[in-house]
């Protein structure tokens, strides 16, 4: 998030795209109901009515898959009003009269051929939002999990650029991360291309930097992406992996083919708290503490560095994740002596300066967000108040293009996936807990009264889901929540996996992300 949470009550607009906030992020979406009562205005973009059309001013119903002309919409109309930030755009960025001409098409009549969304409600949303100087826009993975996730993010920079709603107090462009200390792990450089800091590991100066701090040679060379990872494990080319704290054979694209790639591994290590499905088929499991079983920092989603203290001993040989990484690089010929996860964050701060000012003494009760660089600096609630660190920021021009796999007679429904309030993730966890399980422990297909009507599907029937890549047998639950054409189905449900379905070879071409989100699926009772 380029804002704080706290923020969010001092804006004037709110737009969510793409992003389920009540159930997923329902901290955030409690802070979004006080912000409303207090008379800001919500618009809500998504393909589901979700729980937080309630509160919505405006509800932008749009296809799966049409984001990047919803948004391209948005700018014209804008455009076409004038109420953008000339001062803005003249001082801060560069590129707007390429950009400007690349969104010409996009009127909101066009716009609504595309994704559905009627052409008033489209003028409605960019008065809304362009006339405002004090509006954020949320988002999640209903704007990444595409195959154009990357032109998605891009086409939500423009309309902040366009608008000048970045830099300043109660603005910004916020995706929310979907699990704690995810954002902590970025930092980190748990990515193929970085070390710590989203330092480029292909860039000589800073690979000698990262040679010296760690006295070691290090490589240029990138290494793979999950969804790259599968594949070639399949063909041979990975023959071991190390997998921690994620379970794969349930959150992967095409399980089938993830399975058959697992399979053909020579060497499989699986480190986690629990025996997940990943971790039946490990050669080797390493029992992790939990989070209340081990001392160090989370990242939460605005970026603020907390503390978290062992209050458990972990159970049987479960050792943290520090030390079992330790005693493994040790075996490896490399010794790491951190005496305490302490240490960790201490040199994180030496090889990453918007760090360097965050100390455990400095966070014993309160968290600091970064950019944090010295030891006397508050922390960063906002990005770029001083402007941009490369100075003029580009517009970036992006182009509607149809989602990778479309609906035909043979594959007549949008399957789009996603999760509930009381599940999470996979469901190793949540799904242990009795009470949980009793409530919502049960997988489910939402499909449209219009729709079951035509299959003489009734609520509460069991059917037959399938794709191009499996099947899939599951509780039919008739809603108005999905639109005709669309259905949805949960993730976290492993005797029901929505990623049966899904396609791996449906990737964003910059980063690779699978599009969960759009999948073409028949219904059978």
């Amino acid at each position: 998030m380029t804002n704080s949470i706290k923020e969010i009550e001092g804006m004037e607009v709110i737009f969510i795209i793409g992003s389920n906030t009540k159930e997923t992020h329902p901290v955030i979406a409690n802070r979004m109901i006080k912000a409303y009562r207090k008379g800001t205005k919500i618009i809500v973009a998504d393909p589901r009515r979700v729980p937080m059309v309630k509160f919505a001013e405006l509800f932008l119903n749009l296809r799966p898959g049409t984001d990047v002309a919803l948004l391209n919409g948005l700018a014209h109309v804008i455009l076409k009003e004038g109420i953008y930030n000339k001062e803005f755009i003249d001082e801060k960025t560069e590129g707007f009269n390429e950009w400007k001409a690349s969104v010409e098409k996009f009127t909101p009549e066009y716009v609504e051929e595309i994704t559905g969304v009627p052409s008033g409600d489209i003028i409605k949303a960019a008065r809304l939002y362009g006339g405002s100087r004090k509006a954020g826009i949320f988002y999640t993975m209903g704007i990444t999990q595409h195959t154009c996730g990357t032109d998605n993010v891009n086409a939500i920079a423009n309309l902040a650029l366009l608008t000048g709603n970045i830099g300043r107090e109660s603005t910004g462009i916020n995706p929310l991360r979907g699990q704690n200390n995810v954002q902590g792990s970025s930092d980190a450089g748990a990515l193929p291309n970085v070390y710590p800091g989203y330092q480029r590991v292909d860039v000589p100066e800073i690979q000698n930097k990262f040679e010296e701090a760690w006295g070691v040679e290090l490589s240029p060379k990138q290494g793979l992406k999950s969804t790259e990872m599968v594949p070639a494990a399949l063909k041979g080319k990975i023959k071991a992996l190390y997998v921690i704290g994620e379970n794969p054979l349930v959150t992967d694209p095409n399980l089938n083919h993830t399975f058959e790639a697992f399979k053909n591994l020579e060497f499989l290590v699986v480190q986690d708290i629990f025996m997940t499905d990943t971790a039946q088929l490990a050669d080797v499991i390493l029992p992790a503490a939990c989070f209340a079983e081990k001392d160090g920092t989370f990242t939460n989603t605005e970026r603020k560095v907390q503390r978290i203290r062992k209050a458990v001993n972990p159970p049987g040989e479960a050792k943290n994740d520090t030390t079992i990484i330790m005693e493994v690089s040790k075996r490896l010929g490399y010794p790491m002596d951190y005496e305490s996860s302490e240490e960790v964050l201490e040199e994180f701060g030496r090889v990453w300066p918007a760090l360097q000012g965050i100390t455990y003494k400095r966070i014993e009760t309160q968290g600091i967000p970064w950019p944090c660089p010295t030891k006397d600096h508050p922390g960063t609630e906002y990005l770029y108040k001083g402007g941009f660190p490369r100075g003029k920021v580009h517009f970036t021009g992006v182009n509607f293009l149809p989602p990778a796999e479309i609906t035909d007679k043979d594959y007549p429904f949008v399957l789009t996936t996603g999760r509930n309030l009381f599940q999470y993730h996979a469901g190793s966890m949540t799904r242990r807990v009795a009470p949980i399980e009793a409530h919502a422990g049960e997988a489910y297909v939402e499909i449209n009264p219009a729709d079951g009507e035509r299959l003489n599907i009734k609520d509460g029937d069991i059917v037959k889901v399938l794709s191009r890549r499996g099947e899939i047998k599951i509780k039919a639950r008739i809603t108005n929540r999905v639109s005709k054409g669309i259905i949805f189905i949960p993730m976290h449900y492993r005797e029901a996996a929505a990623n049966v379905l899904t396609s791996d070879e449906a990737l964003d071409r910059h980063v690779k992300t699978p599009e969960y989100k759009v999948s073409a699926v028949r219904i059978e009772k």
